[in-house]
């Protein structure tokens, strides 16, 4: 199903608003960990976001994903303050690992590892 262009603003207005909250880190939650919003995806009646974290330098992903699942109140209450003047309902906030990223790298490793003789060139 293809998302309405007001879907698409509001989910790129709490990737940038997020983005920042996570940079920022106030309540520590990440402890030197890299977590990037990989994308969003809004619900049509903009109640729910879908936030999916790209996590890089991270032992143990699901571990950071439930830490930042138990401040999830804290980080929508920070949304809100960013972007409470510009939409009328802070969105509930559900996070998921992005696997995209990390399975592109395993491909392109057993890609590499191949071994495939060049083709021969007919004249």
């Amino acid at each position: 199903m293809k998302e309405s262009t007001r879907q698409l603003k509001y989910s790129k207005l709490i990737q940038k608003d997020l983005s920042d909250i996570f940079q920022r880190d106030k309540m520590g939650v990440f402890a030197g960990s890299f977590v990037t919003i990989a994308d969003v995806k809004m619900t049509p009646d903009l109640s729910i976001a879908t936030v999916y974290l790209s996590m890089l330098m991270v032992k143990d992903k699901e571990a950071l994903l439930d830490k930042i699942n138990d401040h999830k109140n804290e980080i929508r209450r920070d949304l809100g303050n960013k972007i409470g003047k510009q939409v009328r309902i802070v969105p509930d906030l559900r996070f998921f690992i992005d696997e995209v990223e990390e399975s592109a790298s395993k491909i392109d490793k057993l890609i590499d590892s191949l071994d495939i003789p060049p083709a021969d060139e007919e004249e």
